[in-house]
């Protein structure tokens, strides 16, 4: 190449070419680096397990050039990205070429401490925007990241010109998941605009190559969604061969060639190349010419210059997207391309071995012992000059993600009034009297639901506050004096956004709408509610939400078997252990309107504080009489995840742990049976999580040497006696209490639903499936005669 300036304080502006051969440069070193760092791992590092590493050689040549143009020429600072998992090397080693990678931490590729096997917001130190790894998700979430900066823009809190491209990098085989066909239903109807997904199109996954029968109907797909879609399949040099001699019939070929053979001839090389274009077309005018003007290794390097792999081609594709549209860019490229790894079948965790990848060192000038230099092999000039142009480039001007200011809270939520109350009906009046205040806290309140907002008790809060569209939408019903209950005008200033049936949208919208504070540097409160049973529809996508530490209010209603009427596909039984065993999700299960009250405070709290969560709430339909309350003395104890509702005495022979909807079979219980058992005790638990994780931190102190004094649960239950027995009861799965007898070895007899339940009435199901009083009753019997 030319003779290029050197760096100065001020940018060098670069001609096309200048640029092409400076980018062309610089994706060699990204394939260079993403390689050896999984060779290294793999092979050179010591194995103290035995065990493969892993990593994907192939995936990340195939996306090099992409991430390359991208990154340093197409991308701005206000731009957010999704890297596809299995590039994550090349993502790491971009940001090691802007000195924001250290060598030591790709050094430890997949090791404690070290680069993470595919882009993590929480454990990698690079500036990631969105978690990939669980495929489909990664790319679905940007769409509504877009939507989330619509709101904001919307609402004030993010002016226009700030705003940015939401951009997925995915693999083709990710156009399996049926969450993103979801998610394109979701963005046409709210009008997304600002996203592109750049699908890296090598045709081959895992197992096998993409079916040929796919290749338009993607087009077809996004076409009718609203999106444009850009296809890139050919390379600068077989645009010009097309236009020599034989060079359409060469064209045709290429374009109905199968998938399969495409990427066996790719491994093959140049001589297969000529032999079986000759065999099927070298006859037809000029191609025998056209083919003989190129030896074997530039046949091969033509008939593999497809459009995700041509700088030229890329910058072209990126600089004409300049407008709002959301837009699917499909490149063609090929798997393991400039690795001899390049179109084998088992390429997608095949690695180089230590001649090959020895060889590739060599072809780049690159001596031993200087592989992990940024540009070695390069002259000090060239050196030079690309780092200056890295340093020059848009993305290094990327300004650290935003410490959003915490939203003023008031000291206490207001409990609703009522003698008998529901936990989801005292939850919707909860918002409604903030939807109502001037409280900070209800500005920044955005609801939403997958089409069970009224179902859910948030029609309230959508009657005061509105759904909220980009587009003003009038509520026909009312406009002609058509008399219902909702009133839910569509504007820019609504704060609830409609979803159509498909939990996995509702939670990536969870997801995106927790993640505007470090994002958008606004902070907002997402409060979510889907049928409880159905949080396991979208369980991938909370478990992402929740590994990127995005923070919102999930609420789950209603519990277990209490929406008795509609059977057992509308009862849930694990969600218990669902809020128990996902990480970055605090659960509560509160059984009255004050503890539903006093929770939803909190968690407001705590979705805001260093080291805070998302936090979940199952609720219940069932209408309950309320407890009167001496004082706030529970309240600490509620939030720690139980409390005693009525006090053991001396040393007790026995209690009753209860959570949640079955309150009043638990409280009839206990009356029925503390004349015959003195000190019986009623422990009302709010969080088995909470009391889960406090005990299980406590014992693990032990063998770290920091000890901690005694655990919630191990205080509480201090107050029975050593040959007491316990009988836990809740709507949901039994083994969500029954580790209670573990913390001082007390006899369990643990009461819940472990089966599918049925349509019935509530006293019906609660005798069949042994959660009424009459059953804790017959446990605490048996639990008393066994001591016997």
């Amino acid at each position: 190449m030319p003779a290029l300036p050197l760096a100065a304080d001020t940018p060098v502006q670069h001609s096309r070419a200048e640029t092409v051969e400076l980018l062309s440069q610089i994706e060699q070193r990204l394939r260079w680096l993403s390689s050896w760092m999984i060779h290294n791992a793999n092979t050179l590092r010591e194995k103290r397990d035995g065990l493969k590493v892993g990593g994907h050689q192939a995936s990340c040549a195939s996306m090099t050039a992409i991430m390359a143009a991208l990154y340093f020429h197409a991308l701005r600072p206000q731009d957010k990205v999704a890297v596809k998992p299995h590039a994550g090397p090349v993502l790491h080693a971009i940001h090691y070429l802007l000195d924001e990678q250290t060598r030591e931490k790709m050094e430890r590729f997949r090791g404690l401490g070290g680069v993470q096997s595919y882009p993590s917001r929480t454990k990698d130190s690079i500036p990631v925007d969105f978690s990939t790894g669980s495929v489909g998700l990664g790319v679905a979430v940007t769409a509504f990241s877009s939507l989330v900066q619509d709101y904001l823009i919307a609402h004030g809190q993010m002016r226009e010109e700030q705003s940015g491209r939401m951009i997925a990098l995915m693999g083709d085989a990710e156009l399996d998941e049926g969450n993103i066909y979801e998610c394109l239903i979701e963005g046409y109807k709210h009008d997304l605009r600002n996203c592109w997904w750049v699908v890296d199109y090598n045709r081959q996954s895992l197992d096998a190559t993409t079916a040929d029968r796919m290749f338009r109907r993607f087009d077809d797909i996004f076409e009718t969604c609203g999106w444009r879609v850009v296809t890139l399949k050919h390379g600068k040099l077989q645009r010009a061969a097309f236009k020599r001699p034989g060079g359409k019939a060469l064209e045709d070929w290429i374009e109905t060639c199968p998938n399969a053979d495409f990427a066996a001839l790719t491994y093959l090389g140049g001589a297969a190349w000529r032999e079986r274009l000759m065999h099927d077309i070298g006859k037809k005018r000029g191609v025998a010419d056209l083919l003989g003007s190129f030896d074997d290794a530039e046949l091969a390097r033509l008939m593999t210059n497809l459009g995700g792999h041509c700088i030229e081609t890329l910058l072209d594709a990126f600089d004409s997207m300049d407008d709002e549209r959301p837009t699917l860019l499909i490149a063609y490229t090929v798997k393991g391309y400039g690795l001899p790894l390049a179109g084998h079948k088992d390429n997608h965790s095949g690695m180089m071995n230590t001649g090959q990848i020895e060889s590739l060192r060599d072809d780049l000038a690159i001596a031993p012992g200087e592989e992990w230099g940024k540009w070695s092999g390069l002259g000090d000039n060239l050196a030079a000059t690309l780092q200056a142009f890295v340093d020059s480039s848009p993305i290094a001007r990327k300004q650290a993600e935003h410490a959003a200011p915490a939203i003023p809270l008031p000291d206490r939520l207001p409990v609703p009034e009522g003698a008998e109350q529901s936990t989801q009906a005292a939850f919707g009046k909860v918002l409604h009297d903030l939807a109502k205040s001037s409280e900070p806290l209800a500005d920044r309140l955005v609801t939403t639901a997958p089409d069970v907002t009224q179902t859910t008790n948030l029609g309230a809060f959508v009657n005061q506050r509105g759904l909220f569209r980009r587009q003003e939408l009038a509520d026909v019903f009312q406009r002609v004096k058509i008399p219902s209950a909702q009133k839910w005008s569509a504007h820019r200033a609504g704060q609830h956004i409609e979803l159509g049936i498909a939990e996995n949208n509702f939670f990536l919208a969870l997801a995106a709408l927790g993640l505007a504070a470090p994002h958008f540097g606004t902070r907002l409160m997402p409060v979510g509610t889907v049928y409880d049973p159905f949080i396991a529809r979208g369980l991938d996508a909370l478990n992402y939400g929740c590994y990127q530490d995005s923070r919102f209010l999930l609420v789950g209603t209603p519990s277990g078997i209490t929406l008795a009427g509609e059977g057992g596909a509308h009862q849930s039984i694990n969600t218990p252990l669902i809020g128990m065993g996902q990480p970055g999700l605090e659960s509560f299960e509160p059984a009255f309107a004050d503890e539903v009250a006093l929770m939803m405070g909190w968690a407001f709290r705590h979705m805001q504080a260093d080291g805070g969560s998302s936090v979940y709430l199952r609720l219940t339909t069932r209408v309950i009489e309320q407890v009167a309350r001496d004082s706030s003395a529970w309240e600490d104890d509620a939030i720690a995840g139980a409390y005693w509702l009525r006090e053991p005495s001396g040393p007790a022979e026995a209690a009753i742990a209860f959570c949640g909807a079955v309150a009043p079979e638990a409280m009839a219980a206990w009356e029925a049976l503390s004349d015959d058992i003195p000190g019986l005790g009623l422990l009302a638990v709010t969080s088995p999580d909470r009391l889960h994780r406090d005990w299980s931190a406590q014992r693990a102190a032990r063998w770290t040497g920091k000890a901690q004094g005694p655990s919630h649960i191990e205080r509480l239950l201090g107050a029975l006696g050593p040959d007491a027995g316990l009988v836990t009861v809740l709507d949901g799965s039994p083994s969500a209490l029954s580790w209670l007898g573990g913390v001082h070895g007390h006899r369990v007899s643990p009461l819940g639903t472990d089966r599918f339940g049925q349509t019935g009435d509530l006293p019906d199901l609660y005798r069949t499936y042994r959660l009424d009083s009459e059953a804790i009753i017959d446990a605490m019997a048996d639990l008393l005669l066994q001591r016997g």
